[in-house]
């Protein structure tokens, strides 16, 4: 376990910012009062998911490798991180949609159908825990061993 403790670690702080995503938009109104505008600025977490990943890889590089990592390395180390991170989604879903935001999908759903974006029973279908649940453990896997991919190339090296 201690060869792979730095992605632990990284893995459950990127689901910490996950969660703390989730209340500032929350509070940022995109649940309910703005919820037009969070198909867009959910996006956002992007940046500081990428950040995590580089400051993961970097940590990992310096720390733990001397400096020296090889590609390969970095995909290897990214894929621990994001075996973390996927092993949590299912809690960290159930968080957010629990504790953080359980007005999101009766929100989601009575928006959808004001604005004829979609019929009662797609909305219902589409804005339930068990499909995010579901999106939440295929997606983490994909996105980020995407974003190992293209970080990994950029943060490989020696000193």
């Amino acid at each position: 376990m201690k060869a792979i403790s730095t992605e632990i670690k990284w893995g459950i702080y990127f689901s910490i910012m996950t969660l703390l995503w989730m209340v500032l938009e929350k509070v940022a109104g995109l649940h309910d009062v703005y919820i037009d505008k969070h198909p867009i600025y959910t996006n956002f977490i992007a940046i500081p998911a990428i950040t995590l990943y580089v400051f993961a890889l970097r940590e990992k590089r310096f720390k733990d490798l001397a400096g020296n990592m090889t590609y390969k390395q970095a995909l290897l180390s990214g894929f621990y991180i994001t075996l973390v991170v996927t092993l949590l989604a299912p809690l960290t879903q159930w968080i957010t949609t629990h504790i953080i935001t359980p007005e999101f999908f009766p929100n989601a759903i009575r928006y959808v159908i004001s604005h004829n974006m979609m019929t009662k029973e797609e909305a219902l279908n589409q804005f339930n825990e068990k499909n995010y649940m579901v999106q939440s453990i295929i997606g983490a896997p994909i996105m980020g061993m995407i974003t190992t991919a293209i970080v990994g190339f950029f943060v490989k090296g020696t000193k």
